[in-house]
């Protein structure tokens, strides 16, 4: 008797977290801590009522231990009555010097240098773009350790791009050039893979319908 397929695919749904103090405030979050804004979490209930509405379930959320995602998280956990836990492999990217400055004045104390190689630490001590993609890589190496299911991740733009690139096969090139994807705050991305043909399927990106009042990236 062949297997349900439902029971041999993942569906991985990755969702940024809301807006930050560090959103609304023009900062370089990376690994700052920056909670959210009252906004932040008017989002986060709102895509929480939205997947109430439509029966979304989720076997587990996981999520980035820093504040803006973690807190996200519990939200979200609570409206939908889901299992949750914190794996700092979906954390930001460390920025180095950059973490925690306004971008203008990051702009005047570090200006960006005119080439930037995959190879090199951004922001002095931060990491590189390999660092990164290599982190989004065994993340999501660690989620499809677990059982085939339905999981909810919360983290970051910086990391959430590169886990797209993980699984779409794209490798990080000089300059930040290649695709970007956009993940607006608590847009989320979902997707559906079958181990057993290495197939990866986007159905969705920067589905962000429960919120339609404004247009907040970064």
């Amino acid at each position: 008797m062949q297997a349900d397929n439902n029971q041999t695919k993942f569906t991985i749904t990755l969702l940024r977290h809301g807006e930050s103090v560090g959103n609304a405030n023009d900062y370089y979050q990376g690994q700052s801590d920056f909670p959210l804004t009252e906004k932040g979490r008017q989002q986060a209930e709102a895509l929480a009522q939205r997947w109430n509405n439509e029966a979304v379930i989720f076997d587990r959320i996981i999520s980035s231990p820093l504040a803006r995602a973690r807190q996200t998280a519990q939200i979200i956990a609570s409206g939908l009555k889901s299992p949750l836990e914190f794996n700092s492999d979906w954390m930001e990217r460390n920025n180095g010097v950059l973490d925690g400055l306004k971008a203008q004045e990051a702009a005047i104390r570090y200006p960006r240098p005119d080439f930037i190689h995959p190879f090199q630490p951004i922001g002095f001590s931060g990491e590189t773009q390999w660092e990164l993609y290599l982190r989004a890589g065994r993340a999501v190496q660690g989620l499809l350790h677990r059982s085939p299911g339905s999981y909810l991740v919360v983290s970051h733009g910086g990391l959430l791009n590169m886990v797209l690139y993980v699984a779409l096969s794209i490798v990080p090139q000089a300059n930040f050039q290649g695709p970007r994807f956009r993940f607006n705050n608590t847009a989320f991305a979902r997707l559906k893979y079958t181990p057993g043909q290495h197939d990866w399927l986007v159905e969705r990106l920067n589905d962000r319908s429960h919120w339609p009042k404004d247009s907040c990236s970064g």
